[in-house]
């Protein structure tokens, strides 16, 4: 299992080769990436191709507790020399919290612990 970050879904839509080997996975993620890959969809597509685009991919939501909200916000406060996103905070909080890597391509979160950086 990995968490798929929004960068990653975005880069997989988008036919990123390096990103091939995730291609056929599940997309294990939070509404807070979803929400991210389709306004980044929007920018290149209207709403019908959008909502197509998504409805090719299996997603698994993980829920939002109120541990991991209160964990990702001391996260992005003591990185807070660094340009993370809540989503972004919230997102590898929970894979760290499930014990299964963080799939990226976010500058940010290259040299962290349990992350799967690709370009």
């Amino acid at each position: 299992m990995i968490f798929f970050d929004s960068y990653a879904i975005i880069e997989i839509i988008n036919g990123n080769p390096n990103y091939l080997k995730y291609n056929e996975e599940d997309f294990l993620t939070n509404t807070l990436n979803l929400s991210e890959v389709v306004y980044a969809l929007l920018k290149q597509f209207d709403e019908q191709e959008v909502d197509e685009i998504i409805n090719q991919f299996n997603f698994i939501f993980i829920e939002i507790t109120d541990e991991i909200a209160i964990e990702s916000s001391k996260f992005r406060y003591k990185n807070r020399s660094k340009s993370l996103s809540y989503a972004d905070c919230i997102s590898y909080i929970m894979s760290v919290k499930m014990g299964i890597k963080f799939l990226t391509g976010d500058k940010e979160f290259e040299n962290l612990k349990d992350v799967e950086f690709v370009k």
